[in-house]
Order: structure tokens, then C-alpha cells, then sequence
């Protein structure tokens, strides 16, 4: 598929190489939404986590509040 580019106003192809690094900025943003939103699911796992044991201690739903801030 051919692919543009805007420098200053004028519209052209894209050469070759250019297509091959935006093709690999492409990719390389990807993974990194994929490992944000993979970091993101761990961080509310184990605070979950870390509110249940609390609980299962014994401290009440509000001290757990108090403690985590939630």
C-alpha cells in the first residue's frame, strides 16, 4: 500500500525506508500500549489482592479504606 508524507506542505510518497520505519513505529507503539495496559491490569490485580489479605486479617472495609486510600 503506498503511503504518504507532509513535509512543509508538500505531499509525496513515502520512499521505501521511510515506510519501513513507520511500519516499525507502528509495531513498537503497539507493544507498548499492549504492555501498559498489561501493567495496568497487574497494578489493579494485586491491589486487589493486597485489599483482600488485609481483610482476611481482620481489619474492617473501612481501615482498609483508611490504610489504601480507596
Amino acid at each position: 500500500m503506498t503511503r504518504y508524507i507532509n513535509i512543509n506542505g508538500v505531499r509525496r510518497k513515502m520512499t521505501a525506508d521511510e515506510e519501513a520505519k513507520f511500519e516499525l513505529d507502528i509495531q513498537a507503539t503497539n507493544e507498548y500500549k499492549q504492555s501498559k495496559q498489561q501493567a495496568d491490569t497487574d497494578k489493579e490485580t494485586k491491589k486487589a489482592s493486597g485489599k483482600q489479605k488485609l481483610l482476611d486479617l481482620g481489619l474492617t472495609e473501612e481501615e482498609v479504606k483508611a490504610l489504601i486510600g480507596v
